[in-house]
């Protein structure tokens, strides 16, 4: 799932960046309210993170235009305007819930997840699958064949990469950027240590593989029939 964070104070977005994208979420950070709405308004995200000052457009104006807009998005706002009134105004103009600064990590994440358990639409995407492997985008669980399985972070945002783009050929250039955030060295292995690690979990107990290298291009998961 891909959120946005809209935060002018570089500590805070990065912080907050980085403990999203290693709970498995995809994360996209901007520090000013007028790209913020830009963003939200074009772009296709699960949740919004919104400090409320900010250059350009505020919090409020951002959320307020969204709605306006006919988006239904969750909203989080984050900011340490703290008045009742202050909270009154953002959940009236559409925002979903509203988080004090400062605040613990475990709180937020534990908000965010709150929310895309809610989900801003009835046909929000909650799981993803194919053959008999399963993943819960909401409590962040595998199973294959209705065995849990354990993945770190990481290995839950290659799983669903691969998952999205299911019978699509992905180079490791893609997968660098879009799991490590980071462009693709070709002295590193990084990329076929996690496909290792990942297949030892999801296909090696099982005659029917997911995950397949095609040969001088990339990785694959789908279900081919034997």
């Amino acid at each position: 799932m891909k959120l946005l964070i809209v935060e002018d104070q570089t500590k805070t977005g990065q912080y907050l960046c980085q403990g999203l994208r290693e709970a498995g979420f995809a994360t996209e950070l901007t520090g000013d309210g007028d790209t913020g709405l830009h963003l939200a308004l074009t772009g296709d995200y699960d949740l919004l993170l919104l400090d409320v000052m900010l250059p350009g457009r505020d919090g409020w104006q951002i959320v307020q235009r969204v709605r306006e807009a006919g988006l239904d998005t969750p909203v989080l706002f984050l900011t340490a305007r703290d008045t009742v009134q202050d909270r009154v105004r953002g959940l009236e103009l559409g925002a979903d819930d509203y988080l004090v600064k400062p605040f613990a990590f475990a709180e937020l994440l534990a908000r965010v997840r709150s929310l895309l358990r809610r989900g801003g639409s009835a046909t929000q995407e909650t799981s993803l699958s194919v053959a008999d492997l399963r993943l819960d985008l909401i409590r962040r669980r595998v199973e294959r064949a209705d065995r849990r399985l354990d993945l770190t972070a990481k290995e839950f945002a290659l799983l669903e990469l691969l998952l999205r783009r299911q019978g699509e050929v992905l180079p490791k250039s893609l997968i660098a950027s879009q799991v490590w955030d980071m462009n693709f060295d070709s002295d590193t292995n990084v990329i076929e240590v996690a496909i290792r690690r990942l297949r030892l979990k999801i296909d090696d107990a099982h005659a029917t593989k997911l995950i397949h290298t095609v040969r001088g291009m990339g990785y694959v998961l789908e279900e081919r029939l034997q």
